[in-house]
């Protein structure tokens, strides 16, 4: 158990209450709720009145990455440790490689935006990359359990925030970079910037990936000698061929001259990236690449994540797409599989980049036969601004507008003629969708499966 703890429902007695102040809400607003479940002190940032010893600090949150960095780092150590950062794929790289070493019967756990995944247990976290509190918290459980391997996905707001403080990556991986969260980063060249960082966290002996095909690879290469490579371009892992099917996909690799033949139960050119990551990095962690493809029929992509079904004489499609460059590959994959139409639904988050909203709306009426515009998470905007951003991007007339995201995929499904494919893109696995402050129940696939019920 952590000797400190942020949220003051969890506090066990003789634990330390820290009061985080966030966007939203401040910990010092329940400093007597953290003392009546047993915490014996507390940190602040101002004056407070308090039965326990009180210690007022500058910043709490400093505070608290400061002492879990120097009472737990080192026992982190012990754990080897991935970490994957990109723009797209992170996810499934993650998810992939943590199947393939389960298979491998390695004692592995996954973080990231689909939850926290180890042995039977899996839990939901906040964030793709969450507090670094509960990073601590949940490593230092599973080490304990007898996790010897973790594979997490490392955002770029996690390296600003400094969220992976004391952390040391065996193996660190960059996927791609494209446009995305310039709300927080302002501009390109700071977004890459950020994510140069994770070459901060490796360990001396640490091995980095990169996928030379991206131009932002060329950056961390310079910086970091210990650098492999994969791709379609000549490199270390290096994608000979590859045929893609609406069900799997078999890739012809070439390793230290010699060549692979591979099966997979993937679809589109971007899970090739994704399972050669996955594949380089569980063979630079020493299982030979004959066992890593044996096992490669055990392992699926994560929920959300092109996640395929059979409806009426067609196919629909939920995944995760959202943001200009993951949504146009998703499509482009797609309509070099379909043998119709490639009928699009998709919307923008609210409260979010409202930049990339006429980028993407521009995307999905010119890659796609016909589109329907619909509402993602508004949050606390109003729906109808956020499709007003959309379709300022948009110049074809092959659209319409349906806010309410039920009725949307219903009409989608409607539409679907023999062999056309229909994509539901934007939220993927989430099981909600928030609606000002609320969380509602909604699920993409669930809508699908229950279609014509």
């Amino acid at each position: 158990m952590l000797k400190y703890v942020t949220d003051s429902r969890k506090v066990k007695p003789g634990q330390t209450f820290i009061a985080i102040k966030g966007n939203t809400v401040d910990g010092h607003d329940y400093i007597e709720d953290a003392i009546q479940k047993g915490a014996t002190k507390i940190i602040v940032e101002h004056e407070v009145s308090s039965s326990v010893p009180i210690e007022i600090v500058e910043s709490t949150e400093s505070y608290l990455q400061q002492h879990l960095v120097e009472e737990y780092s080192s026992q982190l150590e012990n754990l080897n440790i991935i970490g994957i950062t990109g723009t797209n794929g992170k996810t499934t790289t993650c998810f992939l490689t943590y199947q393939l070493l389960k298979s491998l019967r390695v004692k592995v756990a996954y973080m990231g935006t689909i939850g926290f995944y180890f042995e039977d247990t899996k839990i939901e976290l906040p964030n793709t990359t969450p507090e670094i509190i509960t990073i601590y918290d949940l490593f230092l459980d599973a080490l304990e359990k007898g996790c010897t391997t973790i594979v997490m996905e490392v955002s770029s707001h996690a390296i600003a925030f400094a969220r992976i403080a004391g952390l040391k990556f065996q193996i660190a991986g960059f996927t791609n970079l494209t446009e995305d969260h310039l709300d927080y980063h302002k501009t390109m060249e700071n977004y890459l910037n950020t994510k140069l960082k994770i070459l901060d966290y490796l360990k001396p002996n640490g091995i980095f990936l990169t996928n030379i095909d991206d131009p932002s690879s060329q950056k961390f290469m310079e910086k970091y000698s210990n650098s492999k490579t994969l791709g379609i371009a000549d490199s270390d892992y290096h994608i000979l061929d590859f045929n893609i099917t609406p069900a799997t996909t078999k890739i012809q690799l070439k390793f230290e001259q010699k060549e692979y033949a591979i099966e997979t139960n993937l679809t589109s050119k971007f899970n090739v990236y994704n399972y050669i990551t996955a594949l380089a990095i569980v063979h630079e962690l020493g299982f030979t690449l004959e066992e890593i493809i044996e096992n490669t029929k055990n392992i699926y992509p994560p929920k959300g994540r092109c996640e395929t079904y059979k409806v009426k004489n067609g196919y629909a499609v939920v995944d995760y797409a959202h943001t200009p460059d993951a949504v146009e590959k998703v499509i482009d994959s797609y309509k070099e599989l379909a043998k119709k139409r490639v009928i699009t639904l998709i919307g923008c988050g609210g409260d979010r980049d409202p930049i990339k909203r006429p980028i993407m709306g521009n995307i999905a009426s010119e890659k796609s036969d016909y589109v329907i515009y619909t509402s993602d998470n508004p949050r606390t905007e109003d729906p109808k601004k956020i499709m007003d951003d959309i379709i300022k991007g948009v110049e074809k007339d092959n659209y319409e507008i349906i806010l309410d995201r039920k009725t949307a995929i219903k009409r989608a499904l409607d539409l679907i003629l023999e062999d056309d494919i229909v994509l539901i893109l934007g939220k993927g696995h989430e099981d909600y969708q928030i609606i000002g402050h609320e969380k509602i129940h909604f699920d993409d696939a669930e809508e699908i499966i229950n279609y014509g019920k």
